[in-house]
């Protein structure tokens, strides 16, 4: 078994998508026709953004919806890159919410921001 990538639901994908790209420079691989699930080009595993509604059709399990004023799911996604304080700033003038500012621990520098829909994202200078 493998992962192949993970969806987070959304009130608005559209505006997540576009959110991703301004913050993280992550650019639109896929949107269905009717706006509700779209996907970001990012590499073999990929992240994907579903409507509430789109979700609500696949299963009828309720769940906790990411919210910016909530606290926070117990989850972050990873994204690596090649300068932490600059993938930083840029996301932080984005929109993001900055959590903790770049710091260094053996070796590896990361540092956290809240997107737009609420989910953690930690950047980092290794995969």
């Amino acid at each position: 078994m493998k992962c192949v990538g993970t969806t987070i639901f959304v009130d608005n994908v559209e505006e997540v998508l576009d959110f991703y790209y301004q913050a993280f420079g992550l650019s639109t691989h896929y949107i269905d026709e009717q706006g509700t699930y779209g996907e970001l080009a990012c590499g073999v595993a990929k992240i994907a953004f579903a409507s509430h509604p789109f979700a609500q059709s696949r299963f009828r399990q309720e769940y906790i919806r990411t919210q910016p004023k909530q606290p926070a799911l117990g989850f972050e996604l990873s994204l690596c890159c090649d300068n932490v304080a600059q993938s930083f700033a840029k996301a932080v003038a984005a929109g993001a919410e900055p959590l903790s500012p770049p710091a260094t621990h053996q070796g590896l520098t990361y540092a956290y921001v809240r997107t737009l829909e609420g989910t953690l994202v930690v950047l980092s200078n290794e995969s």
